[in-house]
Order: C-alpha cells, then sequence, then structure tokens
C-alpha cells in the first residue's frame, strides 16, 4: 500500500494485549481507526489516545458478530486482524463450547470479515489484509492442539488469500511472533519461554505490521535470531525437528500453567 497517511483501519482485539501498540504504531504513520473489541471502557480510551475513532463493541465468538462488524465498519482500506485467545491445554480438557470459541474467534472472525471487506478494496484496487497467526501456527506443540489448529489455519488461509488477490491491487500479510513480553496473552502469565524460542516486544510485532501493510510483505516472523535457524530446521525436516524438542522440551506444554489456559476477558 506504501501511504498509510489518511488511510481507514479496521483492527480488531484492539483493547487490550497488542491491539493499543499496534493502533499507536499506525496511527505514527498517519492512519484513521475502526477500533473494535468487547471492552467499550477501553476502545473508548484508546480513541480519545488517538484523537478519535469509530468504536464498535462485538464478540466475534458469537454468531453474526463479524458480519455485523463488516457492516458497521463500512468501506475500510486496511484489516488488521487481531482478536484472539489462548485455547491452551490438553484436547481432552477442552468443552466443546471452548473450542467453537476458539475456532471462531481465531480463525473464523478474520476468514469472514476477509470475505466481507475485501471486494470493496478489489473495486477500488487499494487494500490491505493482516492476519496475525504465530509461531505457534509453524511449529507444533503437545498441549495446544487448538490454539496450533487455529493459527496454522491463519496462517494457511492468509498467505493463500493473498496469491488469490495477486494483481488486484489487495496486498495481504501474515505476522508470526514468538512470545510477546510486556502485553498479550503470554505476558500475563509471568513466564519465561523456552530460551530457544525467546521474547520479542510489543513495538517489535507493532513495527511488523507498519512494514508488512506499507510494504506488501508476504509473511513476516517476528522472532530472534536464533529462533530464524529453528525455523529453517523445521521446514525443512519437521519429523527431526520434532523428536529434537520433544528431547529438548521445548514442545512439552509448561507444567507452570495452568492445565487449561482460557480467555478469561
Amino acid at each position: 500500500m506504501g501511504e498509510l497517511r489518511g488511510k481507514i483501519v479496521l483492527l480488531t482485539g484492539a483493547s487490550t494485549g497488542l491491539g493499543p501498540h499496534i493502533a499507536r504504531r499506525l496511527h505514527q504513520a498517519g492512519a484513521k481507526f475502526v477500533l473494535s473489541a468487547r471492552n467499550e471502557a477501553s476502545l473508548n480510551k484508546l480513541a480519545d489516545e488517538l484523537g478519535g475513532a469509530k468504536v464498535i463493541v462485538a464478540d466475534l465468538s458469537r454468531d453474526g458478530e463479524p458480519e455485523r462488524l463488516a457492516a458497521e465498519a463500512g468501506s475500510v482500506d486496511v484489516l488488521v486482524s487481531n482478536a484472539g485467545i489462548p485455547a491452551t491445554g490438553r484436547l481432552e480438557t477442552f468443552k466443546q463450547e471452548e473450542i467453537d470459541r476458539a475456532i471462531g474467534v481465531n480463525l473464523r472472525a478474520g476468514i469472514v470479515l476477509a470475505k466481507l471487506l475485501a471486494p470493496g478494496m478489489v473495486e477500488r484496487r487499494s487494500g490491505h489484509l493482516v492476519f496475525m497467526s504465530s509461531i505457534a501456527g509453524k511449529i507444533p506443540s503437545g498441549g495446544e492442539t487448538i490454539y496450533n489448529a487455529t493459527k496454522f489455519g491463519i496462517r494457511g488461509f492468509g498467505l493463500a488469500l493473498r496469491e488469490e488477490l495477486w494483481g488486484t491491487g489487495v496486498g495481504v500479510s501474515v505476522i508470526s511472533p514468538t512470545f510477546v513480553s510486556e502485553a498479550g496473552m503470554w505476558a500475563v502469565t509471568g513466564l519465561k519461554p523456552n530460551p530457544i524460542a525467546g521474547e520479542v516486544t510489543p513495538a517489535q510485532v507493532a513495527d511488523a505490521v507498519w512494514t508488512a501493510i506499507t510494504k506488501n510483505r508476504r509473511e513476516m516472523d517476528v522472532v530472534p535470531i536464533q529462533l530464524r535457524t529453528v525455523l529453517k530446521l523445521q521446514a525443512l525436516t519437521p519429523g527431526v525437528f520434532a523428536t529434537t524438542a520433544r528431547w529438548m522440551g521445548a514442545t512439552r506444554p509448561n507444567e507452570d500453567l495452568d492445565e487449561r489456559q482460557r480467555d478469561k476477558r
């Protein structure tokens, strides 16, 4: 897209975690906003900080809410599909409604919003769609079956949609951070990640979103340098990588976490 000044960005999951950091970074570039999440008070506070923004309260796990959000947002230039919930824990511990909720927020909502918003962008031959995946969308881990499924899914969808929209003037990017310090799902646990995985800051993730939009990047891994080598190994020899990771304990659920970490907001 090149220039964000004056462009309207629909940002989901805007009220907490990475949302405010992304909003502030894109605001620095001159973007205007439609902010969406469940917490109206936090959304209004962020809107005031940004000098004004349209606020739409929505729970994207509920039937019809992504559709309503797209309709109320109207014509937007950029979608940043950032809403997500942790959904970690062993598969047998999940209730069916918890599985449905994780799929609804982490995967279905982004797909539906893209389906409804992309045609207008194609018609204008200008726009960008950003999907927040995770390193969990590249590296499977025991104890994260549902979260892995949703992040592998949204990553695959975004990369395929980029090919589908190639040449239309609409870009598509996938952002895949490792553990994020200071804000978001991981930060609230107070734990430290495996040294191989490392941590990144919210500012690094927000910068990656800005770069992805303005440079039309296909995919951006927001990871420390040591993890880049691991990702290359995993891509080339997934079986060997999985065996090594199990031996090192890198994919074993952390016993310091609750057996089932769920969306508490």
